[in-house]
């Protein structure tokens, strides 16, 4: 059990080690762990920390909040990854903050050491001053489609697909961009981005067969579309979205050993080249045999989510080919059986299910008592419930409120009906749908009044549904934008 004063080294991302330490240890179950003004490219030992503050954060926009060190509250009773080294114990030194408002998990403590080191080395100062001194006044920029009044301080931008050419100078004139989304062909992209290093952020939609980002200074990246075959990328990436149908071969650091790999596609091998992969979000419809993830044998934190249809989990019981698999998240797990999961006497220390059969949820707390494993079970369901609704996308609002998501459930679900009748009657019915989008918005205006469920994600989903509805009617995605704003009180 962790205590107040601990201290651990840590391997960070992109190489070198830096150090955290317990500065709180709460009775609700949540630790304060800091980071350590830290780095060396060796295991620090515990004296070489004896006079070591608090890494103190001044990239970016953290330079609004003057003296504000590096820390997070974590889940206590949730085991730290298992390459976090326990050096011993020191006294708190000032400035550590025993308080912090910012909540995470434990595989965040190391990044902001990561962010502030990439901002002091690789950002030159002239790009810095003009980030921390940008004018609020209106600037005009010219990409290639004529002038446009934009904002220096905005720090995204979503270029236009349609452009021939893009003016990448004229990008110069927001010194807060830090965000990139493109599409097609390269056209000039990545030495525009090899030469704005502040530029880390950058999602492609439908990118050539062939692309190298090795130059640039990225540290997330998102690829969409079909046709990428081979994909080169940074050192410093950290974060890597594959959306669309997966590139054959990629080229990362260490097979991508430091990297956070989401994929979207029904395609559930793994690209060659991210065998190194540590941490691994997988999108999932219907079975899936892990199996087809034996190359990844450095796992440690694997998280699958379903889509329709709701799957089995297959040759999941003996991990032995994850011996450092120690964290398993299953989101919308309807089709898993107790007994097919992880068998207690394993690498596995936390089990997470977001999503479940009431029945099977019994199960499997009875199969993980009394063991290593911590399990947290949300969201279980009665079979009877999943039957009438496993298909509803607002179906979760029950787990926040009974009453509220049923009705939510209930007002889609009437929607839905309705908009099947006029599509199976007139494939024109973008006008006729009209009403019927309405109301069901309407709706949920009056669920929000009275429970107060709709937060960002309840509106996010609330929207998907939404717009998912609409283009079964026919009607454009800008179109349905604007009713949804329009009639939306939440």
């Amino acid at each position: 059990m962790m205590k107040v004063g601990d201290v651990a080294a840590m391997p960070l991302p992109l190489g070198g080690y830096g150090a955290c330490q317990v500065s709180r240890v709460s009775d609700d179950g949540w630790a304060t762990v800091c980071m350590l003004d830290w780095y060396s490219d060796v295991m620090p030992t515990l004296n070489d920390l004896a006079s070591t503050g608090p890494l103190i954060l001044t990239h970016h926009n953290w330079r609004k909040w003057p003296e504000r060190p590096a820390a997070l509250r974590v889940n206590s009773s949730l085991p730290p990854p298992p390459d976090l080294l326990w050096l011993g114990q020191m006294p708190i030194l000032p400035g550590v903050p025993q308080e912090t408002n910012a909540y995470g998990v434990w595989e965040n403590v190391p990044l902001p050491a990561v962010h502030q080191r990439q901002w002091d080395l690789q950002v030159p100062t002239d790009a810095k001053t003009a980030y921390n001194n940008p004018t609020h006044d209106p600037v005009m920029v010219d990409l290639g489609d004529g002038p446009q009044t934009m904002y220096a301080t905005m720090s995204d931008l979503d270029l236009p697909a349609h452009l021939p050419q893009v003016r990448w100078p004229a990008l110069d004139t927001l010194p807060c961009l830090t965000d990139l989304r493109y599409s097609g062909p390269d056209r000039g992209l990545t030495e525009a981005l090899t030469t704005r290093p502040l530029i880390d952020q950058l999602t492609w939609d439908d990118p050539p067969s062939t692309v190298d980002l090795s130059t640039t200074h990225l540290t997330t990246l998102t690829i969409s579309g079909t046709g990428l075959r081979h994909l080169r990328l940074p050192p410093g990436l950290m974060t890597l979205h594959l959306t669309g149908e997966p590139p054959k071969a990629v080229e990362a650091a260490e097979e991508g050993r430091w990297i956070r790999l989401t994929m979207t596609s029904s395609a559930h091998a793994v690209p060659s080249g991210l065998h190194g992969v540590r941490d691994l979000d997988l999108q999932v419809a219907g079975d899936l045999s892990l199996a087809t993830l034996r190359a990844l044998t450095g796992l440690e934190s694997l998280h699958l989510r379903w889509d329709r249809p709701h799957g089995r989990l297959l040759d999941a019981s003996d991990l032995s080919g994850f011996p450092r698999l120690h964290t398993l998240r299953l989101t919308d797990a309807y089709g898993i059986d107790a007994p097919c999961l992880p068998l207690p006497a394993t690498s596995l220390r936390h089990l997470s299910i977001d999503g479940i059969r009431r029945s099977q949820a019994r199960l499997l707390k009875a199969r993980y008592k009394g063991t290593p494993v911590h399990v947290t079970v949300w969201g279980a369901k009665s079979d009877a419930w999943l039957a009438a609704n496993v298909d509803n996308p607002l179906r979760d609002w029950v787990d926040d409120d009974e009453r509220a998501g049923a009705a939510a459930c209930k007002a889609y679900a009437s929607a839905l009906r309705a908009i099947g009748h006029l599509s199976a009657n007139d494939p024109a019915v973008a006008a006729e749908a009209r009403p019927i989008l309405q109301n069901l918005v309407e709706k949920l205006n009056r669920i929000d009044e009275r429970y107060g469920i709709i937060d960002t994600l309840r509106r996010e989903q609330a929207a998907d549904a939404f717009f998912a509805l609409a283009r079964r009617a026919g009607v454009p995605d800008s179109g349905a934008a604007d009713w949804f704003d329009q009639w939306r009180d939440f």
